[in-house]
């Protein structure tokens, strides 16, 4: 038997080109009961269905293309059924647990909700879970009305179908959106139309010319409430500053975007009429080598017309693009004297303030000397009362200390002298021991 398309295509995508046919086949398995009976068995399952399912979407093989949007249901079924392994009865589970865990959110409630994702109160359950109180809420999760976690439960439908449906990935498009804003800061402009938006960043998601527009809609969506990074008016995509406080769209910015668009539709007729002059040309040679006279000349003439329109076309061009420059440079010149006049504020706010006036200062610096000066007082004091406690008299004086070792060296000389007097006190006649006493110490054998 033939294998399907979609099953060469799907083992080719992580995890599955890593995965063998044994463990595919416990994966596929009705995994729910390993919540409770084998939570780390059923926990890294369910990472690799995140993984699975990611890879799913990044790589665009669903029928609906979308490289955001997840589409549960029997497509989705068919497209990961593998032979051998049969269909993914894991995926209710996974799917939900996935949603418990904000991976997954439904498009609908992604795109209607007010507070950001990333706000821990956002769903629904939450507030529920505050007004009924917790005898009740627990006897809810009894029945299986309610998660633990406070979201809304959905496991007693794994064998259903509500559960199906199209589901944002919140890491894919965490990701896009992060190419979007790393794209963003080497671009000069910051206002874009839709149109303009979808065809300057498609590169964030691969294999699109331009953004599908539910791609579109769901990156604004998440610039604008999440990220904090652009203000969306209607058609009108302006990026700021996520911590600027002046979030709006002003007639100035609206009056840029009109201009850009028009320099932008003109470039385009420019390039279809320069396109079309090449293919008259092209058309009078080829005319003119099969004999045709009439026709090249018939060729030319409408060449002829259509050069100058693009005379005119270019003209207008020209005078759009230095009207553009004038407007933006004046209207960055705006931005630059508010910032002045701000910084200007600022410093005359700092400047006002008590401690930097005049009087103030010199108050402060005749405090700062009369301290210093204290200070040196204090440190003397206590350097003179270290001395006192060591012993130290600190009114020496270096002449008194060269007279006093002066002093010193002549009593230890004298001192020297009387001493050598004294030896030769001890050898003088009178004590000089008698013969016989001397040869009795002298020879003691003969005793």
């Amino acid at each position: 038997m033939e294998t399907p398309t979609s099953s060469v295509a799907l083992v080719a995508l992580p995890p599955y080109d890593s995965t063998p046919s044994s463990r595919l086949q416990s994966l596929y398995s009705d995994i729910s009961r390993q919540k409770h009976s084998n939570p780390t068995s059923y926990n890294a399952n369910i990472e690799w269905w995140r993984k699975a399912l990611e890879s799913v979407v990044r790589s665009g093989i669903q029928q609906q293309g979308s490289k955001l949007v997840l589409g549960v249901g029997p497509a989705l079924m068919d497209l990961l059924r593998m032979p051998g392994v049969g269909k993914p009865l894991a995926l209710a589970a996974a799917v939900n647990e996935l949603r418990a865990q904000k991976v997954l959110l439904t498009q609908s409630e992604f795109l209607d909700f007010k507070e950001s994702i990333y706000n821990p109160g956002w769903l629904p359950g939450r507030i529920a879970a505050y007004v009924v109180g917790k005898p009740l809420w627990w006897a809810l999760e009894q029945l299986g009305i309610v998660g633990e976690e406070g979201f809304i439960s959905t496991a007693q439908d794994d064998k259903g179908t509500t559960w199906w449906g199209d589901y944002v990935v919140v890491p894919l498009l965490e990701a896009a959106t992060d190419k979007v804003l790393a794209k963003q800061l080497r671009q000069p402009d910051a206002l874009y139309s839709l149109e303009s938006f979808k065809l300057e960043f498609s590169s964030a998601l691969s294999g699109f010319d331009a953004l599908p527009d539910r791609e579109a809609r769901l990156l604004l969506r998440f610039l604008e409430r999440d990220r904090r990074a652009v203000i969306v008016q209607q058609d009108i995509i302006k990026f700021i500053d996520p911590r600027s406080t002046v979030r709006e769209i002003t007639a100035v910015d609206r009056s840029i975007l009109e201009l850009k668009e028009a320099v932008r539709h003109l470039r385009a007729q420019v390039s279809d009429l320069q396109r079309s002059i090449d293919e008259y040309t092209k058309k009078a040679s080829t005319a003119l080598q099969q004999k045709h006279k009439p026709v090249a000349l018939a060729y030319l003439r409408s060449r002829k017309q259509v050069e100058d329109l693009l005379r005119k076309r270019l003209g207008t061009l020209e005078t759009l693009e230095a009207t553009l420059i004038s407007v933006e440079t004046a209207a960055g010149d705006v931005e630059l004297m508010k910032t002045y006049e701000s910084s200007t504020a600022t410093l005359r706010t700092i400047l006002s303030h008590p401690s930097l006036q005049k009087d103030s200062i010199e108050k402060t610096m005749d405090a700062l000397a009369e301290a210093n000066a204290d200070a040196k007082e204090v440190d003397e004091a206590i350097r003179i009362g270290g001395d006192v406690a060591l012993g130290i008299d600190a009114a020496i004086d270096d002449a008194d200390i060269e007279e006093e070792l002066a002093k010193l060296a002549r009593e230890s000389e004298a001192e020297d002298m009387a001493g050598r007097l004294g030896d030769f006190t001890l050898h003088t006649p009178s004590q000089v021991p008698e013969p016989e006493q001397v040869e009795r110490k002298a020879s003691p054998l003969l005793v």
